[in-house]
């Protein structure tokens, strides 16, 4: 494993998505900018900005919407496979991908953080 601790980064109330195996923290409800994508394995979220994780490598992946470069997401902590980066769209129509990540709904849970 590459990082074995992990800070709560996410402090002020409201929901909050973890890794659904070691629950580390990945992305705030916020950071989410649509539903409406598929993964390879279901549902999924295009967002903003996910934490503790780590990139893979990066290669061109041919996905519904076109050719990509991309690279896979992994969380830090148990190294499970979250989704992936969108590094370059060719098609200019899929420009706004770029620097953002697909999370697989599948992969991640839910919780609601309280700042006491």
């Amino acid at each position: 494993m590459r990082n074995k601790r992990y800070q709560n980064y996410f402090k002020q109330d409201g929901r909050i998505y973890t890794c659904s195996i070691c629950h580390s923290q990945l992305l705030r409800h916020d950071d989410i900018v649509s539903r409406a994508f598929q993964g390879r394995h279901g549902p999924a979220y295009l967002v903003d900005h996910v934490i503790n994780i780590y990139i893979g490598a990066k290669e061109e992946r041919m996905l519904m919407t076109g050719m990509h470069t991309v690279a896979d997401i992994y969380c830090s902590i148990c190294e499970m496979k979250l989704g992936w980066k969108y590094l370059h769209a060719f098609e200019e129509s899929q420009k706004y991908k770029e620097g953002r990540c697909i999370v697989e709904k599948a992969r991640i849970s839910k919780e609601v953080v309280f700042d006491f």
